[in-house]
């Protein structure tokens, strides 16, 4: 696998793992979670993988009982329809861009590296980051920087894009980085340059609404005392997922039934989110801002 999985003590433990169960990995990556649920699981147990990126494949995992699909885990509905399975023990979810991802240049995830303006999960859709720097509104870029990053200036970075690409398209990270250079804050360059790229991501990967999606399905797809973990990184994911937790869907809204109860589809097993241990953040500094929580369907 590429690297140890931050947090999967935690969240394969949380899986309450059954012998004899249906599990989805569906952030297969390389096959972290996946390895440890298999040791877990006797004979009649399955396990489905499902990853979009392409070099997910290189970690395959040579075992009948599990099954890998190619695709993106908004359509998980769909996945586990074909292959004909209408209720899983589990479901495990990390978001986290993997450190593999950062470390290839050419995928243009990490300010660090330098390299074309990328950002893509699935290398085959057609939206790139320089695609929105480029060619996107003033307006709806400056939306991205608002409603994805925590910046104190979206609108200062916003307007500074706007006026150096009408001279140059920007297709470099590192002519990216020089350009809004006057914008960081003093001593606080990384941290602002991590939360643009994380804008940048999440709109090029659509990821938010991906990630609705393929929550609102899970009280459909898990069965009674079934178990969803999910690792998050940063407040918008963590939003949607206590948000499922809470109400059974990810708008937050608690839906009553035709006698006016409202149903409990999900019950929090730890009350207060799971975060890395001062080792483990040690280890990976990108650890610091996961966090996870734990579901069992009812």
């Amino acid at each position: 696998m590429y690297h140890r999985p931050v947090l999967i003590n935690e969240s394969i433990d949380g899986l309450d793992i059954k012998p004899d169960g249906i599990y989805v990995d569906a952030t297969f990556g390389g096959g972290g979670h996946s390895q440890i649920i298999l040791s877990e699981l006797n004979k009649d147990g399955i396990l489905i993988g499902i990853d979009q990126d392409k070099e997910s494949k290189e970690n395959l995992i040579n075992d009948n009982r599990f099954k890998f699909i190619h695709g993106n885990f908004r359509f998980i509905k769909n996945y586990l329809h074909y292959l004909e399975i209408e209720f899983v023990d589990g479901v495990i979810a990390d978001l986290g861009v993997s450190s593999h991802q950062f470390d290839i240049k050419d995928r243009g995830f990490s300010f660090r590296l330098g390299g074309s303006l990328d950002m893509r999960m699935n290398s085959t859709q057609e939206l790139k980051a320089s695609e929105i720097i480029n060619n996107y509104s003033e307006e709806k870029l400056l939306n991205v920087f608002k409603d994805y990053c925590d910046i104190e200036n979206p609108r200062k970075l916003t307007t500074v894009i706007t006026e150096n690409r009408k001279q140059n398209s920007i297709n470099r990270i590192e002519d990216f980085v020089e350009i809004i250079s006057g914008v960081i804050p003093k001593n606080k360059e990384i941290k602002y340059l991590a939360q643009v790229f994380q804008a940048l991501r999440i709109e090029v990967n659509d990821e938010i609404n991906i990630l609705s999606t393929f929550l609102n399905a899970c009280p459909d797809i898990i069965k009674p005392k079934g178990r969803l973990a999910v690792i998050s990184y940063h407040s918008i994911e963590d939003g949607l997922v206590k948000n499922l937790i809470r109400s059974g869907n990810t708008s937050g809204e608690i839906e009553s039934d035709l006698y006016g109860t409202k149903p409990s589809v999900f019950k929090a097993i730890n009350k207060k989110i799971i975060i890395p241990k001062q080792s483990e953040i040690d280890e990976n500094n990108r650890a610091k801002s996961a966090k996870l929580r734990i579901a069992e369907r009812t």
